[in-house]
């Protein structure tokens, strides 16, 4: 089968102006990078205001493997077949980071035949988005050092800066690193960092923002330090929201391209879901509700990371009602919950299956949860056995969720009608959605019901670090704040070893800090790291550009 970007490049894209057409947009309201992507102007958030919102599915998933699930991909092709069905569709996804794409994870922008293109620009430069957001952060922390240089007017603590300056790159060598080392002139010597671009509060608030004017006040609200009298310092201290914002000023505009099959999609943000909320903007999401009937979207890894995130942040702030969950999972990956080493998937292991799928189990309760009709999507490969998918469908029905299969990495949408019916089907049922807490609680019953309802956990625990942290939270203003939790992806516990449905586990908070902008307070759990590092055979050594600018290697 060919690769992912032969796939892409055979494809004949429409021209972007015409994709919009479908939606109603016209080329007035498009502002155009190149033929076949565009941002969506102002006017047109204007011209569809009072327009009755569509039916919003999210797309989740089962803890990830290294067999893979197929989220994106499964995203990109329900969207296809729901519009092969006669429903007028868009799918609203998270913009790829560089980090992940020359690293190990690959893009985000599906795979096989249920992709959105044109892939080499969305996951490489795009529209410059990830770069407004890099730039944006580092001139705040440009300016914080400059401010303690040019005489500290506010007296900042230069030991307890806040903020870290970012990039959208794995380079582990920036995670800790001493600055201001060449002399008077040169800046103050502290101790700083850098954290990737995707789990900078920058890129959290541009996903959350509902307006230019709302970004730059939650820009400006950016806790950046402390004053050595313990007073809070915020970035409309050091006046650098009004910059800042003008360096997002396109960038909080969502882009429009296409999967290969035409569906219009919307691509606009992309943060991290085991470290911040791993949703694309309120934005786009909102947006894509007026445009179309039927508006797909995604959360970040397995459910206990994105989708908590996506109904207890996003949908909580942004006033969202989803309609329906599809729930991805594989027969490989159910059994690599089971025990079956990676090299063993292909071969028939009901024992390990019946094992293993209790990690599905957690995730379809969680989802109930929140009040929310499920349909599993079972993402189908040539290995799997009749008797295997057939266990999975009654254990689904068991659990009182609804179940197809998805083909759709070979078959595109057409791989997927009958999971989109089903999902018509599920959305057509009266939506009794409800976040899990309620904001009135203290921090740390927030935590403990996340950690108990929705990992499993059997209580929490506060390393003295974080016990610090927490209560210089509660001095500030973030009693109904919710909390965004850094947690392992491969595991609903705190410990990545520990697969399937683990019990008898405690969460462990190693710390917390405020992200006062984007309105959360992040938690941080086991050996998270917010600058990842690239492997030891990274994926950019296998990338290539020949003499006419095509470029091959990139999945």
């Amino acid at each position: 089968m060919l690769t992912d970007i032969e796939i892409a490049q055979q494809a004949q894209a429409e021209p972007i102006a015409k994709i919009a057409g479908k939606l109603g947009i016209t080329e007035d309201e498009l502002e155009f990078y190149g033929k076949y992507k565009a941002k969506l102007s102002e006017e047109l958030f204007t011209k569809t205001a009072d327009n009755k919102d569509g039916k919003l599915i999210l797309v989740t998933a089962i803890n990830p493997t290294p067999a893979g699930e197929g989220k994106t991909t499964t995203s990109v092709g329900l969207s296809d077949a729901l519009s092969k069905i006669g429903k007028k569709t868009i799918v609203a996804l998270r913009e790829p980071s560089l980090g992940p794409v020359f690293g190990i994870k690959g893009g985000a922008a599906g795979g096989g035949y249920a992709q959105v293109i044109p892939m080499e620009d969305i996951n490489l430069h795009f529209t410059g988005d990830m770069h407004a957001i890099t730039s944006a952060n580092n001139l705040l922390c440009a300016m914080l050092d400059n401010h303690i240089q040019q005489g500290n007017a506010l007296n900042i603590d230069v030991k307890r800066i806040h903020i870290k300056r970012c990039l959208d790159m794995n380079d582990r060598e920036l995670r800790s690193i001493v600055a201001g080392l060449g002399g008077r002139m040169n800046g103050v010597p502290r101790e700083d960092g850098f954290i990737i671009t995707v789990a900078s509060e920058v890129m959290a608030i541009l996903c959350l923002a509902s307006s230019l004017d709302d970004l730059k006040a939650r820009l400006g609200n950016i806790l950046v330090a402390y004053s050595t009298d313990g007073t809070p310092i915020y970035a409309k201290d050091i006046k650098a929201n009004g910059a800042m914002a003008a360096l997002l000023k396109d960038a909080i505009k969502p882009n429009l391209v296409q999967t290969l099959e035409g569906t219009p999609a919307l691509m606009h943000g992309g943060p991290f879901a085991n470290i911040a909320h791993g949703c694309n903007s309120v934005r786009a999401t909102k947006l894509g509700l007026k445009l179309a009937d039927y508006c797909v979207t995604e959360a970040g890894f397995g459910s206990d990371l994105g989708a908590e995130k996506f109904f207890d942040i996003k949908c909580r702030k942004a006033g969202l009602t989803p309609s329906a969950v599809v729930l991805v999972a594989t027969v490989r990956a159910l059994k690599y919950n089971g025990g079956v080493p990676k090299a063993e998937l292909e071969t028939e292991n009901l024992d390990a299956l019946k094992k293993g799928i209790v990690n599905l189990g957690a995730h379809i309760n969680n989802m109930h949860k929140f009040g929310v009709p499920v349909v599993v999507a079972i993402n189908r490969f040539g290995a799997d056995t009749d008797a295997e998918l057939e266990y999975i469908e009654n254990y689904c029905k068991e659990l009182g969720a609804d179940f197809a299969l998805s083909e759709v990495f070979a078959k595109g949408g057409n791989g997927a009608i009958e999971l989109a019916q089903k999902v018509v089907d599920a959305a057509e049922k009266p939506s009794e959605f409800k976040v899990l807490y309620s904001e009135d609680i203290p921090l740390k019953d927030k935590i403990k019901t996340i950690a108990t309802q929705i990992y499993g956990a059997d209580d929490v625990e506060y390393t003295t670090a974080a016990q610090k942290a927490l209560t210089e939270l509660e001095k500030l203003d973030t009693a109904k704040l919710p909390v965004c939790v850094a947690k392992t992806q491969y595991s609903l516990s705190d410990d990545p070893k520990l697969l399937g449905r683990p019990e008898h586990f405690k969460i462990t908070v190693r710390d917390l800090q405020l992200s006062n902008g984007a309105g959360f307070v992040v938690v941080y759990t086991g050996n998270i790291m917010t600058m990842p590092g690239l492997p030891k055979v990274p994926a950019a050594e296998k990338i290539d550009v020949d003499s006419n600018g095509k470029i091959t290697g990139l999945f």
